[in-house]
C-alpha cells in the first residue's frame, strides 16, 4: 500500500484506529507512524533525525540529554523550539512514534529539562506527557515514575548494546 498517496485525515484515522484496537504491534500501524512523522517533519523547524541521532548517542554514552540539546542539534533556537516539543502532535511525540515504529527504546525518556541532566528525572509535567505519548502507544502504565525509570534503564543497556561487536 502506497501511504504516500493517503491524506493526512486518513493517516490519522489509521493510527487512530489502530491505538483503540490495540493493534499498536501491527506493521501497517509502524508503516503509519513512519508516515506521519516523515509529514511531519515538512512542517517542523525541529530535525527528527538530528534528534533521533542525538538520543541515541546519549544512550550509547549512558547520559541524558535536555530538551535544549535537541533544539540546538537542528539549529534551531530555544525561544523557538520550545513550542514544537511538547503536545500530542509535538516533536517529542513524533520521536516517540520513530521510536515505536523503529523498535528501539524509547528514548524520549531519556530527554529532561536541563536541570534534570544529572538525576535523568522527569519534572510531573514532562512525565504527564511522556506518559501519554507511551500509553497512546500500547504500553501499559500502573506507576508513572517507575514505568520512566525502566524506560531509562532500557535506553541504558540498548546503549551498552551497541558498543557490544
Amino acid at each position: 500500500m502506497d501511504l504516500t498517496q493517503k491524506t493526512d485525515r486518513q493517516i490519522d484515522v489509521w493510527i487512530t484506529n489502530h491505538e483503540d484496537q490495540g493493534a499498536t504491534n501491527a506493521p501497517l500501524y509502524r508503516s503509519l507512524l513512519e508516515e506521519r512523522v516523515r509529514r511531519s517533519q515538512a512542517k517542523h523547524k525541529l530535525d527528527f533525525g538530528k534528534s533521533l541521532a542525538l538520543l541515541k548517542q546519549a544512550a550509547i554514552e549512558q547520559r541524558c540529554t535536555s530538551y535544549g540539546d535537541l533544539a540546538k542539534a537542528s539549529g534551531v533556537d530555544w525561544s523557538q523550539a520550545r513550542h514544537q516539543m511538547n503536545g500530542p502532535n509535538g516533536h517529542l511525540d513524533r520521536l516517540l512514534d520513530i521510536c515505536h515504529a523503529q523498535s528501539l527504546p524509547v528514548l524520549t525518556a531519556i530527554c529532561v529539562n536541563q536541570n534534570h541532566l544529572e538525576d535523568g528525572e522527569l519534572g510531573d509535567e514532562a512525565l504527564t506527557g511522556f506518559i501519554s505519548g507511551v500509553q497512546r502507544l500500547g504500553f501499559a502504565v500502573t506507576d508513572a515514575r517507575a514505568f520512566h525509570h525502566e524506560c531509562r534503564n532500557k535506553c541504558w543497556q540498548w546503549g551498552r548494546d551497541q558498543s557490544v561487536p
